[in-house]
């Protein structure tokens, strides 16, 4: 399904002030230093900046389908007042889809999505509370009008207008934006919106698609990365010279769109409590740190390590091919050392690090500063970090070759992800 839309500014702020009537509408809103994805009112919305609400959201929208803390399950046990040793328990499961709608997210974000339906939705087991929350957003993506310096979508076979994930793909031309219905969920938000037909637009929206790709540089050569990645895993030394400056401290998967890292707690009392699912992070040493004091992951080069071999060689091993990084480079901006996972790329590769030299475009478009994400919530454990100016530029993917070298693993503590 595909249809093409027009919309000035005014006509799309007002679209979404009245979907605010039956959605819980999501767009991105400057809170401190920070840009991230808030619901909004419908006067909020029929205000709104559209300057505003196309800015670049510091940390992914992630969290409209994994909250960093949700409760999965409530539980209360009764005794029985004849024979105290007997509990009748009872289980409520609080999990509400509520209809939403998210709005402006980029390509690479919305890809997100599509990395995280195959755990969460695929095989024998699935997510009731991801899939829930899955089917009732519709998600509204706006084309990338150029690259960011830390953009490297095109490494991982994507580009800025990239479609997947998306529901309905808005681009901006002279005078507003051509709105691209991608799936039926996406038709039945447009019904009745008014919007006028777009179809005299079709250059304008190529050549914003094209301007926005020829922003980008070409991506390095990548051929086996599966493979290669994989090779290093027993390399030491590798891992401990390309990670001697991290501190562990998380930024890069609380803020990536497609890490899925979790951990389970009960709050209360044996009689009386909630079971809760929070966000964690592969990247701190008590993540797998079993309750016999063994931790196989005891160093930040063992922990690096693991994380960068799920989006380049576990995932697309298990995937038929596809990464789990969708090159968004958030966590390029906002790791306070600057470490670079597409170095430790291409390092694996080829042997040797990427320069920024290398990287970067010969004209790099300008760079909009990315603040940094504001401080959880006491229940919610994700510390995000704090964005600095984006630098080096960005590359082009290439699918990998089937099936990588066998894997070592180890067993991380229970009730993780």
């Amino acid at each position: 399904m595909s249809s093409l839309l027009f919309a000035t500014p005014k006509e799309l702020t007002g679209w979404l002030a009245k979907l605010a009537s039956g959605y819980r509408v999501l767009a991105p809103r400057q809170e401190g230093p920070s840009v991230v994805y808030r619901p909004q009112t419908a006067e909020q919305l029929a205000s709104a900046d559209i300057d505003a609400l196309l800015r670049r959201a510091t940390a992914s929208p992630k969290q409209a389908m994994l909250p960093q803390c949700e409760t999965l399950v409530t539980f209360k046990s009764v005794k029985d007042a004849e024979d105290p040793s007997k509990l009748t328990t009872t289980l409520e499961n609080p999990c509400q889809a509520e209809p939403t709608v998210l709005f402006g997210c980029r390509p690479c974000d919305a890809r997100g999505f599509v990395v995280l339906d195959r755990p969460y939705l695929e095989g024998k087991f699935k997510d009731p509370y991801y899939g829930a929350r899955r089917e009732a957003t519709v998600i509204v993506t706006q084309a990338c009008p150029s690259a960011f310096a830390s953009c490297f979508c095109n490494w991982v076979g994507s580009h800025p207008s990239d479609k997947e994930g998306s529901d309905i793909l808005f681009t901006a031309v002279e005078g507003g934006f051509v709105l691209e219905v991608v799936t039926d969920k996406g038709q039945a938000l447009v019904e009745g919106a008014g919007f006028a037909d777009a179809a005299d637009k079709v250059a304008d929206v190529e050549a914003a698609h094209a301007a926005a790709a020829a922003s980008l540089a070409p991506a390095p050569e990548l051929t086996h990365v599966m493979e290669k990645v994989a090779s290093r895993f027993t390399d030491t030394e590798f891992w401990e010279k390309e990670t001697v400056k991290c501190l562990s401290c998380g930024a890069c998967t609380y803020l990536c769109p497609t890490c899925q890292c979790f951990t389970i707690t009960d709050e209360g009392s044996q009689l009386d409590g909630r079971r809760l699912r929070s966000w964690d992070s592969c990247m701190t040493p008590l993540f797998t740190l079993e309750t016999s004091g063994h931790n196989p992951r005891p160093s930040k080069a063992d922990r690096m390590r693991n994380r960068v071999s799920h989006k380049f060689s576990f995932y697309p091993e298990r995937y038929d091919g596809f990464f789990s990084c969708v090159g968004c480079g958030r966590c390029v901006v906002s790791c306070p050392v600057s470490l670079d996972i597409r170095h430790m790329v291409k390092a694996a590769v080829e042997g040797s690090s990427l320069t920024f030299d290398d990287a970067a475009p010969a004209e790099s478009p300008a760079v909009e500063a990315v603040p940094a994400p504001e401080a959880p919530a006491v229940a919610e454990p994700a510390p995000e970090a704090v964005a600095e100016p984006e630098q080096a530029a960005a590359p082009k993917a290439q699918k990998p070759a089937p099936k990588a070298a066998p894997r070592a693993s180890s067993k991380s503590k229970a009730k993780k992800r």
